[in-house]
């Protein structure tokens, strides 16, 4: 099975949630520069809320790639996948995490979901390096 490499690559998603998280907090410690008699370019404003909203975003996906990481990583150790499978969709569904109890898809479509969860922290990610490089530090 290919869990374990799956589970590798998705705890790779906290260096990524480290990144994202030091320049969300560096956008909002840069919004409050006006509190200390900085003024803002106006451009700044807009990139530094953008800034923010990704890295929201970003925190939404990085813990769904955090829980996923782990459940491949519990998976992969699994002596009787079937069963775990089964035992994993029926927790999921009583937690109200799934909509239905039973999940038809494999394990390789379920390894291809979590990556592009990935891929979507990723861009997130990506999308904050972009915005920062052109923020203005000139008011």
């Amino acid at each position: 099975m290919n869990l374990p490499v799956v589970a590798s690559l998705l705890a790779r998603g906290r260096q990524l949630e480290r990144l994202s998280d030091g320049i969300t907090l560096l956008a909002l410690a840069y919004s409050l520069a006006p509190l200390l008699g900085i003024a803002l370019h106006p451009l700044a404003r807009l990139l530094c809320a953008a800034l923010l909203v990704i890295g929201l975003a970003h925190k939404y996906w990085a813990i769904r790639v955090a829980l996923d990481a782990e459940l491949f990583a519990r998976l992969g150790a699994s002596t009787d996948l079937p069963a775990d499978t089964e035992a994993l969709d029926r927790a999921l569904f009583e937690l109200r995490l799934k909509p239905n109890c039973h999940d038809p898809r494999d394990w390789p479509s379920r390894s291809q979901a979590a990556l592009a969860l990935l891929r979507r922290q990723a861009l997130c990610l990506a999308v904050q390096v972009l915005l920062i490089a052109t923020l203005p530090f000139t008011g």
